[in-house]
């Protein structure tokens, strides 16, 4: 049979139209289970994310949500498992920055493409860091510049404790350290709380970390709490001052908590998702229960994600090469 050329234009529009249906009802439809995976353990500032924003989407985007810890690697195990997935909406990733914008420029391979493979979606949360001491420092060190001092008249003793090697909170010591001119030593650990148990311990002198993580010890009487890395002062320790108004403007570094899809997902499948996100985000549940943790919860758009990724990635190179660190090292 010949088939006209009207007859065969008005087939594709048919189809286009029915593609273009398609895809909407594809974007409107409710997902059935939700999982939001973390690469990082139960209990921690990611998996506290999760789980209110786990709350706050099921029965709007999703009829059930649950969180997945796929933690190992630095983060990097959650970002593989999410990129072997379908972009069908029914899984979504949660990370925090450095697998995107650092690892680049620390691993020689990584097993993923942090461009190629996700699809951002969302902010989900912005935090400062804050400089702790403990016990091992002594009590008329109250600002970072007597710390450096008497980091420097004890060498044998400078060293500090962070939630893992190559992260924020270890280049921002590590930074310290650099431009004062003394060598301090790194631990790393793997989370905030076991460095901060061995601060309280006396086998560490300082620990950089998460505000929240930090705060939550004040009521001991052993941490003081001498810098946060904002650009102005926390509001979850409002005493104490920032890097940058005592002298260290390099050291001025916030963190952000992001959401993606797997790769190629479809932008009405990205929009939806997002709108979904935003309204979870401005919920007081999620507000109220993120700054227990010291995180303030802050979305964007999808456009907004991709140039932040962009910025920042930027933004570490220079300052990774300044450190001279590499995950071999």
């Amino acid at each position: 049979m010949t088939i006209s050329r009207r007859h065969l234009l008005q087939a594709t529009g048919a189809s286009a139209l029915l593609a273009g249906i398609g895809r909407h009802a594809y974007a409107q439809a409710q997902i059935e289970n939700l999982k939001i995976i973390t690469g990082f353990a139960a209990g921690g500032t990611s998996d506290t994310t999760c789980r209110r924003v786990a709350q706050a989407l099921t029965g709007n985007y999703a009829r059930t949500a649950v969180v997945e810890n796929k933690t190992g690697a630095g983060g990097q195990i959650a970002i593989q498992t999410v990129k072997a997935l379908p972009a069908d909406g029914a899984t979504i990733l949660q990370s925090p920055t450095s697998m995107f914008t650092i690892y680049p420029h620390i691993y020689k391979r990584l097993p993923y493409d942090p461009v190629a493979d996700v699809t951002p979606v969302s902010l989900a949360c912005v935090f400062d860091f804050g400089f702790a001491v403990g016990p091992m420092v002594p009590a008329s060190v109250r600002n970072v510049s007597e710390f450096i001092a008497w980091a420097k008249a004890n060498p044998n003793q400078a060293t500090f404790g962070s939630p893992a090697a190559g992260s924020t909170p270890h280049f921002i010591p590590a930074l310290m350290g650099i431009k004062a001119g003394f060598d301090f030593k790194h631990a790393p650990y793997r989370g905030t709380q076991p460095a901060m148990q061995d601060l309280l311990g006396g086998q560490i002198p300082a620990v950089s970390g998460p505000i929240g993580d930090l705060t939550q010890h004040l009521a001991s009487g052993k941490v003081r709490i001498l810098a946060t890395s904002g650009a102005k002062r926390s509001r979850f320790a409002p005493d104490v001052p920032t890097y940058t108004e005592q002298g260290f403007g390099d050291l001025q570094h916030s963190e952000w908590f992001g959401f993606f899809l797997p790769p190629k997902a479809a932008p009405e499948l990205v929009s939806r998702l997002n709108a979904s996100l935003r309204t979870a985000l401005a919920s007081k549940d999620v507000v109220d229960g993120l700054a227990t943790f010291g995180l303030e919860a802050m979305s964007s758009s999808p456009t907004e994600f991709a140039s932040l990724l962009r910025t920042d990635t930027v933004k570490w190179a220079p300052i990774v090469k300044t450190i001279g660190f590499t995950a071999d090292t």
